[in-house]
């Protein structure tokens, strides 16, 4: 796993919240294995005990629990998976509308955007006509990929 670890905050939340996204997104399903923290901690490149910390926390959220001798394993109840999921979802949500705010967008265009949004469009698409203009003579190949056409980066 690609670990992103800043140090704007304690790693083991980090490291907690990592873990728990790949939990609600099911890269581990429930009633999988975690591996060792060992394991996890190399792969991190953390200290073990700061890897502790972050399961410790994972369990005290109940999204895992501890089987003495067998190690951790993912929860099998579907309800709190799910309650974290929709907790997660509004947190993005929230996000996100602050972000339109901040550039002077109100909800409902904030939303309107997120409808004319294709359902296959990849991450980073380019919305058309929802940019200002480029400066008379700006080269536009930077911020446009090369196709010299402006857009909102969404």
């Amino acid at each position: 796993m690609g670990w992103k670890l800043e140090n704007d905050r304690p790693i083991y939340l980090q490291l907690a919240e990592q873990i728990e996204e790949q939990i609600i997104t099911g890269i581990y399903k429930p009633g999988d294995r975690l591996p060792s923290v060992r394991d996890l901690a190399a792969d991190a490149a953390v200290n073990p005990n700061t890897m502790q910390k972050a399961l410790a926390e994972l369990e005290s959220r109940e999204l895992i629990f501890a089987q003495r001798t067998s190690g951790r394993f993912i929860t099998d109840d579907a309800g709190a998976l799910a309650d974290r999921k929709r907790k997660r979802a509004s947190e993005l949500t929230k996000r996100y509308l602050i972000g339109m705010k901040a550039l002077g967008y109100d909800r409902a265009a904030a939303a309107g955007m997120v409808q004319a949004m294709p359902e296959d469009a990849p991450a980073g698409a380019v919305l058309p006509g929802t940019a200002a203009k480029p400066a008379a003579g700006k080269d536009t190949t930077a911020s446009t990929g090369g196709n010299g056409k402006e857009g909102t980066d969404i």
